[in-house]
C-alpha cells in the first residue's frame, strides 16, 4: 500500500509515520504551517524525521488559516500550565487549542496530494486520549473523512491511522517496539529555540506522562521542566 504521511513531528504523527514506512511504500511526508507558534520547530522535526527514512518531505503553506488561531496556538497568549497527568476541564482545554477544522482540512489536502500522486491512502495521527476533549482526533472522525473521500476523489483515498484506538502511553510503547525516532518528536503548543519542549502545555504533559509511564526517562532532556 502507498501512503501521503501527515507529519507534524509530534508523537503521533512520527509513530504513524513509521508504522507506513514499515507495512508499505511512503510516497511523502507533508507538514502544515499555518501560523502555529512552533511551526518552525515542527517542519524541522518533521523533516529530519523523513530525511532519516529516506522520505521526500513536503511542507504546504496554510497561512490564511492564521486568522482562525487561538492565542495558545498562534503565540499570542500563554498556553495553560496544566497538571502533570496533562488532564484538565475539558471544554477549557478545547477552547485553548481548538483550530476550526483543522484535521479536516490536512486530511483533503493529503488527499489532494495522494490522489493526483496515484496513492492509497493519507496517515493520520491520532488518538484515543485526546479524542475525549478533541472529536476530529477520534476513530469516528477518521471513518466519516474516509467516507466523504469516496465522493470527493476518484480514486477514493483511504484515511489510516494506526494509532486511532491507542493511549498516549501505548503509542510511546508502538513507537519503541517499531523503531520510531521518538529523539525527534516535538509535541508543545509554544516555539522553542533549541527544540527543548515547554514541559507545561496540556501536549507536553501529555507526552511527558506517557514516557514516564512507559520509563522512557531518557527523554526528559526533550523538556525544559
Amino acid at each position: 500500500m502507498r501512503f501521503i504521511v501527515l507529519l507534524s513531528g509530534g508523537l503521533d504523527s512520527v509513530v504513524n509515520f513509521k508504522c507506513a514506512v514499515d507495512r508499505g511504500s511512503v510516497e511523502s511526508a507533508v507538514t502544515f504551517d499555518y501560523g502555529q507558534a512552533p511551526s518552525e520547530n515542527e517542519k524541522h522535526a518533521a523533516a529530519e524525521c523523513a530525511r532519516r527514512f529516506g522520505v521526500r518531505h513536503e511542507v504546504v503553506d496554510l497561512g490564511w488559516y492564521g486568522r482562525f488561531l487561538p492565542g495558545a496556538m498562534s503565540g499570542t497568549a500563554e498556553a495553560t500550565a496544566c497538571e502533570p497527568a496533562g488532564l484538565g476541564d475539558r471544554d477549557s482545554m478545547l477552547r485553548e487549542a481548538w483550530v476550526p477544522n483543522r484535521n479536516g482540512v490536512f486530511v483533503n489536502v493529503g488527499a489532494a496530494f495522494a490522489e493526483a500522486s496515484g496513492v492509497d491512502a493519507v496517515v493520520i495521527g491520532l488518538n484515543r486520549e485526546e479524542a475525549r476533549v478533541f472529536p476530529d482526533n477520534s476513530e469516528e472522525f477518521m471513518k466519516s473523512a474516509a467516507e466523504a473521500l469516496k465522493i470527493s476523489t476518484l480514486s477514493g483515498v483511504a484515511v489510516v491511522s494506526f494509532t486511532a484506538a491507542l493511549s498516549k502511553r501505548e503509542i510511546v510503547r508502538l513507537g519503541v517496539d517499531n523503531g520510531s525516532p521518538l529523539d525527534l518528536v516535538y509535541s508543545c503548543y509554544r516555539a522553542s529555540s533549541d527544540q527543548r519542549m515547554c514541559g507545561k502545555c496540556q501536549s507536553c504533559t501529555r507526552l511527558k506522562a506517557a514516557f514516564e509511564s512507559e520509563g522512557q526517562n531518557r527523554f526528559r532532556e526533550r523538556f525544559v521542566e
